[in-house]
């Protein structure tokens, strides 16, 4: 108090300090959101690939063959519980909560994109417990790097959706927009994931899929 007056602000001033700030986080918040999702989809999906290769670890101790000795392609046998395939080994292996077979499955996302097949009614969807989804084709079988074929490799492939039917349901990509560049970069990662299934292990498969994976956020 100085001479019996009192300091203060006044309406005006509170006013446009409140205006200040509210532009301020509406510059910021999206960006904030956007790199706390992202960070989010990054743990799961480097989740997902140690899940899913730890599931293929477990199936050779217990039931005696890895994706390279998954020979059963039919869908009629692949799924009867008991045959040596791709289906049973993560059927058997994971917490799944529904199976989907062919279209409708992928939840807004198409199998072309994916570089497995361009017909969605080929492939298998588990949408497991913790709300991660797998699909792959329903022919693979004998997934094997070495393996020699007349393309070279037997490796299948598949993508994984960190979050299921959830949004945004998009295939990851580098930040100019495509999947495979030369030094990607992605600084929001996606929910979708591109996978190579081999022997014993499951792996990102496109250069933006990797770079998320060993981009070390």
């Amino acid at each position: 108090m100085i001479n019996g007056t009192k300091n203060a602000f006044t309406l005006a001033e509170v006013l446009i300090t409140l205006g200040i700030i509210g532009v301020v986080a509406a510059m910021t918040m999206p960006t904030l959101l956007n790199s706390t999702q992202g960070a989010q989809y990054r743990t799961a999906y480097k989740k997902a690939l140690s899940v899913l290769s730890q599931a293929v670890v477990m199936n050779v101790a217990l039931d005696d063959y890895d994706l390279a000795q998954a020979t059963v392609t039919a869908a009629a046998d692949a799924t009867n519980g008991t045959s040596a395939s791709v289906f049973n080994l993560f059927n058997n292996r994971m917490n799944v909560a529904k199976t989907c077979v062919g279209a409708g499955c992928s939840e807004g996302w198409t199998s072309s994109s994916i570089a497995f097949g361009s017909d969605a009614t080929s492939n298998y969807t588990f949408f497991f417990n913790d709300g991660i989804t797998l699909t792959f084709a329903k022919n693979d079988a004998n997934c094997s790097e070495t393996l020699v074929t007349p393309d070279g490799v037997t490796k299948c492939h598949g993508a994984i959706d960190v979050n299921g039917a959830k949004n945004p349901n998009r295939l990851v990509t580098c930040d100019d927009n495509t999947t495979n560049a030369t030094n990607c970069k992605v600084t929001n990662p996606t929910d979708v994931y591109p996978v190579i299934m081999y022997d014993q292990s499951v792996l990102p498969n496109s250069q933006a899929a990797r770079a998320v994976l060993f981009g070390g956020k």
